[in-house]
């Protein structure tokens, strides 16, 4: 039992905004353990290179997907060729995101509209489009992708993290109308890391110091240490855990 209890191989998992960055990463911690990875992105070029590369570096087949993941009739319709092209994903990482800074009285209605969309529209959407399908084959596992800003706030990012926020209770309602079909839905909430995203933060001296004095581990997170949370999410190891939010911050949302 224990040698399995981890296993992801031969696994199908779609993960949202994977041509780049912390999506980019869970892509290659999954295909690296034996899944089959579906790269997605919104621009086709990209993804397709973006699939390339990782092929390159892991040495197994990586396929992929372009679709808006704003745009619910355009995710309904990728989702039912996706499904008739590779079959039915085991596994749904909900990962695309987008970040927009602004003090809160100069932040534009459109940029809002965008933000939600994105970070908080996208997810409901193309878990709502896999859902159904995997509650008729009876199990499935879909891992939201949150944030430390699920819990807590900093300025000039209320829209992130009233969208993050949402995230958060979003998986806490999947949960509890899908666990009965054998679906396990979760959340992990990253802290700060050195992505594409946050690069106007990483560079920041002050804001360097400022983290590493914050956080209790002194540093910035690694990529690679999401994917052990990442595995034990998508394996039959977590199979009577649903509805949880679990941070990978360094301690940061339980000290002061």
């Amino acid at each position: 039992m224990t040698d399995t209890l981890f296993d992801i191989t031969g696994r199908l998992a779609l993960i949202t905004g994977s041509s780049r960055g912390l999506g980019h990463a869970l892509a290659r911690g999954l295909a690296e353990r034996g899944a089959h990875v579906i790269l997605h992105g919104r621009n086709l070029d990209t993804v397709a290179e973006a699939a390339d590369h990782l092929m390159a570096e892991t040495g197994v087949e990586i396929a992929y997907t372009a679709f808006d993941v704003t745009d619910a009739d355009a995710v309904k319709e990728a989702i039912a060729e996706l499904i008739t092209t590779y079959g039915l994903p085991d596994i749904l990482i909900n990962n695309a995101g987008l970040q927009k800074r602004a003090p809160f009285t100069e932040f534009e209605p459109a940029d809002w509209d965008q933000v939600l969309a994105t970070n908080l529209s996208s997810a409901f959407y193309v878990a709502h489009a896999l859902a159904g399908p995997m509650a008729r084959r009876g199990r499935g596992k879909i891992v939201n992708l949150g944030s430390v800003q699920s819990v807590l706030a900093r300025e000039t990012i209320a829209p992130y993290a009233a969208s993050k926020g949402g995230v958060a209770m979003l998986t806490k309602g999947m949960a509890a109308d899908l666990a009965r079909y054998n679906i396990q839905v979760n959340c992990i909430s990253p802290g700060y890391f050195q992505t594409d995203m946050n690069t106007a933060l990483w560079q920041d001296p002050d804001f360097d110091a400022w983290l590493k004095k914050r956080t209790p581990a002194a540093r910035w997170g690694q990529l690679d240490e999401l994917v052990g949370t990442l595995v034990y999410l998508c394996s039959e190891a977590s199979n009577f855990v649903s509805g949880q939010n679990i941070f990978v911050d360094g301690g940061m949302t339980s000290s002061v």
